[in-house]
């Protein structure tokens, strides 16, 4: 008879603990750490993405360490169509995007960047986060999860040549966002002849004339630099364009419920400080574009008028392809509905 000693038992032993282990965690998959890895345009050391790093040490801090984030700023994985695509594979969990990106997985969110929609940006808040949650629903249903609501800004024209009509407008090589519904259709029914570039492209088409105008928030032409190629600003703004995070929901998912609360709740915290930062440094923007030369153009009475007829062509022209009569007429009533509780006319 073979006597066992303790020793004996020790390989059986450690197989059955590495067994348990396994088997533990098998039926707990959400205990292990996980790395969510975010994509963006925002370039390194812009006030976007440092509100952005600090969010993600806030969730690693948060979350003991069960959650990190970890962004690839300025356009290190492409463009936002790249970023979409990539989440889908598996090589992305999410992306902070701006409504471009975001109309690549569900395009009747533009309706809140048609031009000349809206009168200010606090109307746009009110519109904005009351219909929201119906586009969080839409994205939901798609396999996203829409983060709360991020922004850009005011849109304007930054030209190399002086615009002050339409006619002008019409005889600048433009840079169009190939992406943008909105921006494409504008400059269709304008009658211009977009140069359709992804935004990595257009630092280096406006350094070698490829286009001489281009269209963004202040923000952002001295974020990319485009404000030192070029001499002026329109006042006139064309649309306000809003932005996100979204998450794969598979990835999400591989966070507890717990943790993903806490992102949540640092997301909405977060995304109205970005909004917050964002309406200062755009005011901070144009002060530095003038302080390098950059002219303000005030846009002629008669140019805004035929701009507001051309906007409501477009609204026309999209409704029922890029957003349903429902999408618009939710905008339209919130829209009515702040214009009468500060006092004046729905139209």
């Amino acid at each position: 008879m073979r006597i066992h000693t303790m020793s004996s038992y020790r390989p059986y032993a450690a197989l059955c603990v590495f067994a348990l282990a396994f088997f533990h965690a098998a039926l707990n998959p959400l205990t292990a750490e996980v790395e969510l890895r975010v994509a963006t345009l925002a370039p390194s050391g812009s006030n976007w993405m440092s509100e952005m790093e600090k969010s993600s040490m806030e969730i690693k801090d948060k979350t003991n360490g069960r959650v990190t984030v970890k962004y690839f700023p300025g356009g290190q994985q492409g463009d936002e169509r790249d970023y979409v695509r990539k989440i889908k594979l598996g090589q992305l969990d999410g992306a902070t995007v701006t409504s471009v990106g975001l109309s690549m997985i569900d395009e009747s969110i533009r309706v809140l960047e048609l031009p000349d929609m809206f009168e200010s940006a606090e109307e746009l808040d009110y519109v904005a986060d009351k219909i929201w949650p119906h586009f969080q629903a839409k994205f939901k249903a798609k396999g996203f999860r829409l983060g709360a609501r991020g922004e850009v800004g005011w849109t304007y024209f930054l030209s190399k040549n002086k615009v002050e009509s339409l006619s002008q407008l019409r005889a600048q090589k433009a840079w169009v966002w190939g992406d943008d519904v909105i921006a494409r259709t504008l400059f269709a029914n304008l009658g211009m002849n977009g140069v359709p570039l992804g935004v990595p492209e257009v630092d280096a088409a406006l350094t070698t004339g490829k286009v001489d105008m281009c269209y963004g928030s202040p923000l952002a032409a001295v974020a990319l630099q485009w404000y030192t190629k070029i001499k002026y600003i329109t006042s006139m703004p064309l649309n306000f364009s809003v932005g996100a995070t979204v998450y794969w929901e598979d990835s999400i998912n591989k966070v507890t419920a717990e943790d993903q609360k806490t992102i949540e709740e640092i997301d909405r915290a977060s995304s109205k400080k970005i909004r917050k930062v964002a309406r200062k440094s755009n005011e901070d923007a144009i002060n530095t574009m003038k302080r390098r030369g950059v002219a303000v153009v005030e846009t002629p009475a008669q140019m805004v008028t035929e701009f507001g007829n051309h906007a409501e062509q477009i609204r026309t022209t999209l409704t029922g392809k890029a957003f349903s009569k429902q999408d618009l007429d939710l905008v339209l009533r919130y829209r009515s509905d702040h214009r009468i509780k500060r006092g004046g006319k729905p139209k």
